[in-house]
């Protein structure tokens, strides 16, 4: 009962609460593999984002349990857990609420305007997120589906990671059979972004996550989604059965210039720009050894900054 007394650290909502909070759950805001997102403004005017989960077969002491290690978690670039809902069947967290969204609704936009400084910010600050969570928390947490979907930006445009946390809660429908050792039964993440390692069913670590976080650097760098780097590189270098090798073989043909969002090309700092596609391409590498750690993605990041 340890766990449950810490999850009391935050508050406990009843059911009623959150759909009265939500207007029945009218204002949907987001939709993915674990449940539904809505906005919701709380009884003291706070505005929330509350997900609603779908097929949690755990019973509220385990959830419970769950949830106060990810409610425990604290730093700028992840999104604020301020509270859950364990009611039966009925299981919710409420998040802080960033009005923004998140990042895809901006960067695959034809009127998104972000400038070569904002992506890099948001590259930097998606990566310390994840080094938290991979290196500096008491219990590390693998996020398993890094995607610009899962990074939401605040009013200054500061990148919060989100949907961490979730695979601990999804851990029995999911088919994972021993999430501290990081064995998973069958893949998961989202096609596009995961690794390698998720098809030949290899341990699974925190390698996973730097590679689905270079794909999201691919697409800072190109303004494109995943799918749609992969298919038009393939169309041109039919011999590329790697993302990191189709892109290196056309800068090398075409110049860097050629991958890069057309917004892109009026920026000045070739040197920045050089080195968020150096990185890109080390934590792409289908050799999850060869990857670095995303501390090590943070060191090279704050390199260019000197």
């Amino acid at each position: 009962m340890g766990y449950i007394a810490l999850a009391m650290g935050f508050k406990r909502f009843t059911y009623t609460e959150l759909k009265r909070a939500t207007d029945g759950f009218k204002q949907e805001v987001g939709k993915g593999g674990f449940g539904t997102v809505y906005k919701g403004v709380l009884d003291d005017e706070r505005v929330v984002a509350v997900k609603r989960l779908d097929g949690i077969l755990q019973g509220d002491a385990e959830f419970w349990a769950e949830v106060s290690v990810i409610g425990n978690l604290n730093h700028r670039n992840l999104v604020k857990l301020w509270g859950f809902c364990a009611d039966n069947e009925h299981k919710l967290l409420v998040y802080e609420y960033l009005e923004n969204g998140s990042l895809d609704k901006i960067l695959f936009t034809s009127d998104g305007e972000l400038g070569l400084q904002q992506r890099y910010n948001i590259a930097l600050g998606t990566a310390k997120g994840l080094s938290y969570l991979h290196e500096e928390c008491l219990e590390w947490v693998l996020h398993c589906d890094v995607k610009p979907q899962n990074i939401l930006l605040d009013d200054h445009l500061e990148p919060k990671v989100a949907d961490f946390g979730m695979s601990k809660l999804f851990k029995d429908i999911h088919g994972i059979k021993d999430i501290d050792g990081m064995r998973f039964s069958k893949a998961r993440g989202t096609r596009g972004y995961m690794a390698p390692e998720w098809m030949m069913n290899l341990k699974i670590d925190a390698k996973a996550d730097v590679y689905s976080y270079g794909i999201v650097l691919l697409e800072l760098l190109s303004g494109k989604s995943a799918s749609i780097i992969v298919s038009a590189l393939a169309k041109e270098y039919n011999e590329c059965n790697q993302l990191a090798q189709c892109v290196t073989e056309n800068i090398r043909e075409e110049g860097l210039d050629e991958v890069l969002d057309p917004r892109l090309l009026c920026e000045l700092d070739k040197k920045k720009l050089e080195r968020l596609m150096e990185v890109a391409l080390l934590c792409v590498q289908d050799d999850c050894s060869a990857r670095p750690d995303m501390s090590k993605v943070v060191e090279l990041l704050l390199e260019n900054d000197e």
